[in-house]
């Protein structure tokens, strides 16, 4: 999000009370301070509402899928990637866009006025799908399990975990098709990092020392 000062075309009762200039917000209410750009003139003004439109969300979490509505600012671009918080009536989830649904199909990208329906992911805790092989290397003797862990949550190849009861070396992670800021879909140098929200999976080295008993 852009976190500069917000400016709004409003007139200046000093040097335009006839036609609109741009104003810095300079604190936000029932009336507004604000300050005009052309004359540095600070005086206090009802902002107009921003326009909005409402959109259906459909998102998964947990292998289940919920739909809600959101409100989005008129004129704004929606795309794959993008997060926003949904407030439900259970609580408010982080969204991670997936596919934008327009009347003529999915899309990856589009103005928010020509979206019908936005499909997401929760990724405010997500569950990460680990392959897990012993010590010994013996990968036909591998197991899969699920971690929970926050969105946030840092994975680092060469790194030694212990999570859910589980103590591995995690050696490479698969990232997520809507993830962004990666240069390969496939991690496995030392130092390699990625967070729980962007992996699809995640590949390990058990360490667990009783984990692979016969008993």
């Amino acid at each position: 999000m852009d976190e500069t000062t917000a400016r709004v075309a409003l007139p200046c009762p000093a040097c335009s009370p006839n036609r609109e200039t741009v104003h810095e917000v300079l604190s936000e209410g029932g009336r507004a301070t604000v300050r005009c750009i052309d004359c540095s003139h600070v005086h206090k003004k009802e902002l107009p509402e921003e326009e909005t439109l409402q959109r259906k969300v459909v998102v998964s979490q947990g292998g289940e899928s919920f739909s809600d509505s959101v409100e989005v600012p008129a004129g704004e671009k929606l795309a794959v990637g993008e997060e926003f918080l949904l407030e439900t009536e259970e609580a408010i989830v982080t969204v991670r866009i997936t596919s934008l649904e327009r009347d003529s199909g999915r899309t990856e990208e589009a103005p928010v006025d020509e979206v019908r329906t936005i499909w997401g992911r929760a990724v405010g805790n997500v569950a990460v799908s680990v392959t897990s092989h012993p010590k010994s290397g013996e990968h036909d003797e591998t197991r899969g399990f699920d971690l929970q862990v926050p969105g946030d949550y840092e994975f680092v190849i060469g790194d030694t975990d212990e999570l859910g009861g589980e103590e591995f070396t995690v050696e490479g992670i698969l990232i997520r098709d809507d993830a962004t800021g990666y240069e390969f879909e496939k991690l496995d140098l030392d130092g390699d990092t990625a967070v729980a929200k962007d992996i699809k999976r995640v590949y390990v080295r058990d360490e667990t020392t009783s984990a692979w008993s016969a008993w």
